[in-house]
């Protein structure tokens, strides 16, 4: 049963150090970056360009998502976990623990936030977009 719980979760809880997480700067990246003051969590390197995938994404994260995973999915002290960080890298949650995350909800167990409910008003296609974001977001700062 904890093997499925890992596998299909994604967003929400139960882990420290988030804090101490800062994303890299690379080449591709500007310099914008996002402060960890006003309770934000991670300072988030802007990709120069984004994809006409990301950018729709982008449009889906700021509409249904930004509310808890803040301003470029930065994060937000008490509230949600920055989506650009190591645990959410492909290879740990992919896509699927995503689309999986957005329909079901996600039991809370890498941060000390809860449990995430699903998100209303979402299908497969908008999430799909909203992945495209949140990948060019986590490639401009590092996570692969």
């Amino acid at each position: 049963m904890k093997s499925i719980i890992a596998i299909a979760a994604i967003l929400g809880a139960g882990g420290v150090g988030y804090a101490m997480w800062t994303a890299t700067s690379q080449t591709a990246a500007t310099d914008i970056a996002i402060g960890m003051e006003d309770g934000v969590l991670a300072n988030v390197l802007l990709p120069e360009t984004l994809s006409q995938n990301a950018q729709i994404g982008k449009f889906g994260f700021e509409a249904k998502c930004a509310a808890c995973h803040g301003l470029n999915a930065a994060g937000q002290d008490g509230v949600a976990p920055p989506l650009v960080h190591i645990i959410y890298e492909p290879s740990h949650h992919g896509d699927k623990a995503f689309q999986r995350a957005a329909a079901m909800g996600v039991r809370g167990h890498h941060w000390p936030f809860g449990d995430m409910p699903p998100v209303d008003g979402i299908n497969r296609a908008d999430v799909t977009m909203i992945i495209a974001y949140i990948r060019e977001l986590q490639r401009a700062n590092g996570i692969n």
